[in-house]
């Protein structure tokens, strides 16, 4: 690998293969490398391996507008689509520019040189790499290690505790009885697929979330599939899944209530009228202050119909020899539990940022259109959406870079910089969500302001104004 290059990609999962995509389409000229930290593509779809694990969106806009999905299922398990990212990165010879085991620990800029030197790591041996332009595609979480809390008494338990992000390919649950600590994406996934071996399965919440049912199958979109060219019908199969996506959304923060009421209503239906709705499954919170949690097919409603799965809803007061005793006194006996207590975020792979000789925290910049950082120059990163699927930001935000980067080649520019006016203010956290992995990072991320560029907004529609057809050189983006 040369050490040094007009582009480097940093990471190699969903975003990272769209960006040599895109580089390699539409900036034909320019030199780039892809950099990952662990030893295979697919990001966070091959790093979870827990039982079940599968897309929470749809996959007609969590796959590639560029290399449509496929497949027969609208919601897929973890490894088609991790076979559907490496297959994608074969198909267009992205995996030959992709250099493993390549960890990046700082990034310096120096204006005088135009550059970033990129500090990798490789086991015990580090070497620098140079490039004009940075292109952070590495997630929004830790790799290394999920949140894990600490509760009383776990050492006195006599069985498995495991974090889904850890899982072991060893585990037997067959016959076992299961404990699942959680109520996000993961607990809800998790919770169905224990149950198909297990002896009994406990999901034990300390809050409800909201969940919703979806067909695991789209009949409208394998119709068009079969009776339409791929390119149509994928576009019209995208366009109608992300519209609704968008207009689902608009209406839950518009109208709270009705939606909170609707989806109550759905519940209530998927596990009847015995069932204690109020105290297991009614948030304490409105419509996508969170994200929605999804079960394909109503999988999760009809393991608790069938009675395989339980759900538990109390505060923990300590782990036991034999399980997990609650504060009202319930005892919740266990000989595998599970710590589904989310992410840790984390921004740029937490790499340390230094511009001109001055440390950058993430913390304290703005940040403009949702990809870039005020104060850092030539730097990017991909961040999808919260309400919708991940890919369809990130491809955007792939396009916007080929636009910029081409703009600075044909104007002889080296280096672009946010530069936010003195009076335009902080006045918002970068992720407008309410969960707690967002609350527990919210310090260590950027801020975003009140007005375009430095308002993040979660919508398709405005985001393709903006960054596929808005101005690059719009005041706020320093060129030199």
């Amino acid at each position: 690998m040369s050490d040094s290059v007009d582009v480097l990609i940093v990471g190699a999962g969903l975003s990272g293969i769209a960006a040599g995509y895109y580089l390699q389409t539409r900036c034909p000229k320019l030199s780039w490398t892809i950099v990952e930290a662990r030893d295979a593509i697919g990001g966070t779809w091959d790093l979870f391996r827990y039982p079940g694990v599968r897309s929470d969106s749809d996959m007609y806009t969590l796959g590639y507008r560029f290399r449509p999905w496929t497949g027969e299922r609208a919601i897929a398990d973890g490894a088609a689509i991790r076979r559907y990212i490496q297959e994608t990165a074969r198909a267009f010879g992205i995996d030959r520019r992709i250099r493993f085991r390549q960890r990046v620990r700082q990034i310096a800029w120096s204006t005088a040189a135009a550059r970033w030197t990129v500090t990798l790591e490789q086991g015990s041996q580090s070497r620098e790499l140079r490039c004009k332009f940075l292109f952070m595609c590495s997630g929004y979480y830790r790799y290394d290690r999920g949140y894990q809390p600490r509760w009383e008494g776990m050492g006195d338990f006599a069985g498995t505790i495991v974090h889904p992000q850890a899982w072991r390919a060893d585990l037997d649950y067959s016959g076992k009885r299961a404990l699942i600590i959680g109520s996000g994406a993961t607990a809800v996934t998790l919770a169905p697929a224990l149950a198909e071996t297990a002896a009994q399965v406990t999901l034990l919440q300390r809050s409800p979330s909201y969940i919703v049912s979806m067909a695991s199958r789209d009949a409208t979109a394998r119709r068009l599939h079969r009776h339409l060219p791929l390119p149509l019908a994928a576009a019209l199969t995208r366009w109608r899944s992300l519209l609704f996506q968008l207009y689902f959304f608009r209406r839950a923060r518009q109208k709270p209530a009705e939606t909170r009421a609707e989806l109550l209503r759905q519940m209530r239906a998927e596990l009847g009228a015995d069932f204690d709705i109020e105290r297991h499954f009614t948030p304490r919170y409105d419509p996508w202050r969170q994200r929605l949690c999804l079960t394909p097919d109503g999988e999760l409603f009809r393991a608790i119909r069938a009675g395989r799965v339980a759900i538990a809803t109390g505060e923990i007061e300590r782990f036991v020899k034999d399980g997990i005793r609650l504060r009202g006194g319930e005892r919740l006996p266990a000989d595998i539990i599970i710590s589904a207590t989310g992410l840790r975020m984390q921004l740029l792979s937490g790499i340390e940022i230094v511009v001109d000789g001055a440390p950058i925290k993430l913390g304290d910049t703005l940040s403009y259109k949702g990809l870039m950082y005020s104060g850092i120059p030539n730097l990017a990163s991909a961040f999808g959406y919260t309400n919708a699927s991940w890919t369809l930001k990130a491809e955007l935000i792939c396009e916007y870079v080929c636009r910029l980067l081409n703009y600075m080649r044909r104007r002889g520019y080296q280096q672009c910089t946010p530069r936010p006016a003195a009076d335009q203010q902080a006045a918002e956290a970068f992720i407008d969500f309410s969960s707690g992995y967002v609350k527990r990072a919210r310090d260590s991320l950027p801020k975003q302001g009140t007005a375009p560029p430095w308002k993040v907004y979660q919508n398709y529609l405005k985001d393709v104004l903006a960054l596929r057809y808005g101005r690059l050189n719009d005041g706020a983006l320093e060129f030199s």
